[in-house]
């Protein structure tokens, strides 16, 4: 299957990225980690990239199947853990790097504030 890549931008009060995110067969879902149901913009993330949208506190799959994980956490926990495990992460929250794991939190891993408005194609090789 042939993936397509999207750039993702941080919203309103954000912090990070962009992050250009282009799923893989082996890293071919987005992980919605957002209290239950796929969030908007981890649906439209999926939409635009072909990839599979997976409601993360009903399935666990492994770090390294992830193309991107997509959170609401305003703390340290998510914030840092996906990064941490060198996971692509979407907070659609203002988030910023803060916390024990703030050191992974880097702008090529991560970006914050997003709403879909903030997620757009971007031009594969």
């Amino acid at each position: 299957m042939a993936y397509q890549s999207i750039k993702i931008s941080k919203g309103s009060h954000g912090w990070g990225g962009p992050l250009v995110i282009t799923p893989t067969e082996s890293k071919k879902y987005i992980y919605s980690i957002t209290g239950g149901g796929i969030h908007p913009v981890a649906q439209r993330i999926a939409e635009l990239t072909g990839a599979e949208a997976i409601d993360g506190m009903k399935k666990s799959i492994p770090f390294d199947e992830m193309a991107v994980a997509v959170i609401d956490c305003g703390g340290s926990a998510r914030v840092g853990v996906y990064p941490m495990k060198k996971v692509f992460t979407v907070d659609v929250n203002p988030a910023s790097p803060s916390g024990l794991l703030a050191n992974y939190i880097t702008e090529d891993l991560f970006v914050s504030g997003v709403t879909i408005n903030d997620i757009e194609e971007y031009p594969s090789d």
